[in-house]
């Protein structure tokens, strides 16, 4: 493995083990390959929703074997989803519409498996099915989007601000109102969407917020830094369980079941309730160092 490979993974506390035996591995040669011929990582960004979007109509039929072939499509994605990241940190290619394309792309992968699922269930289910697939999928915005939030509040800590992609809404919306939309129609329709984001995150976790504006306000103490990571680090783990990696694996047991369903009813329990541990545990965390003087 070439050495470079090293500096392209996040960072131990929050690379999960199937990343790492799997995704990183192949996305890094995904990588290699777009730094030969010129690629950018918003270009393999883009592949990635490709790629996602036909997984998602392929589980539309009730056939296993297009199934299949739909997760295989799925797995390639996320491969691409991984390299992009991997590249950019590569070819120092970083960019906020790199960072709101990334996040983007699996919101589009899911809401085409969401909608594929929807439609294959509706004669069975009738309407109903809408109402089972909507409650999932804003739960599963609303986890996914805490988690990847901690975590990149936890790489703040370990690796800095080069390290992580943690935004600030304040920043996103001088972005957003300082451009003109006939100079980036597209861009600002994203900055929109992702101001939007940011402020739910903020919205969400009123404790994190005033620790970030106690860490804005005073300098830094190395032994608070550390004190944070080491009762963050445990955390790390609840937050992958609600990332891509156990999402598809229970994706995939439904799908290979026949009860497609059953992966809705996942999300609006066990996601749920290791988003509300999450939370509570999160917000407990930073109520404290946000209150010592």
């Amino acid at each position: 493995m070439d050495s470079r490979y090293y500096d392209t993974l996040k960072h131990a506390d929050v690379e999960e083990p199937i990343d790492l035996w799997f995704y990183r591995p192949m996305g890094f040669r995904l990588a290699l390959l777009g730094e030969k011929y010129g690629w950018t990582p918003n270009l393999i960004s883009v592949v990635s929703i490709f790629l996602g979007i036909g997984a998602g109509c392929l589980f539309y039929p009730a056939d296993w074997r297009l199934n299949l072939l739909g997760m295989v499509l799925l797995v390639m994605a996320d491969i691409c989803d991984s390299a992009d990241g991997q590249l950019a940190r590569m070819t120092n290619q970083f960019s906020r519409l790199g960072r709101i394309l990334d996040g983007a792309s699996g919101d589009v992968w899911f809401f085409c498996i969401y909608v594929s699922i929807s439609l294959r269930l509706m004669p069975e289910w009738g309407w109903l099915i809408w109402v089972l697939s909507l409650s999932a999928g804003y739960c599963h915005s609303t986890q996914a989007a805490l988690a990847d939030y901690y975590r990149q509040f936890h790489l703040f800590f370990v690796k800095g601000k080069s390290g992580s992609e943690l935004d600030d809404s304040s920043q996103v919306d001088e972005e957003y109102r300082n451009l003109k939309f006939s100079e980036a129609p597209l861009y600002k329709v994203f900055l929109w969407f992702y101001r939007n984001y940011t402020r739910s995150q903020e919205s969400s976790t009123p404790n994190m917020q005033a620790f970030r504006q106690k860490l804005r306000s005073q300098e830094v103490n190395p032994q608070m830094y550390a004190s944070f990571i080491e009762q963050s680090r445990p955390l790390m783990k609840y937050c992958n369980a609600l990332t891509f990696n156990c999402r598809a694996i229970t994706l995939f047991i439904s799908l290979m079941l026949g009860m497609p369903w059953l992966y809705f009813m996942v999300e609006l329990t066990v996601g749920d309730i290791l988003y509300l541990y999450l939370w509570r545990k999160h917000e407990t965390i930073c109520a404290r160092f946000s209150a010592e003087q």
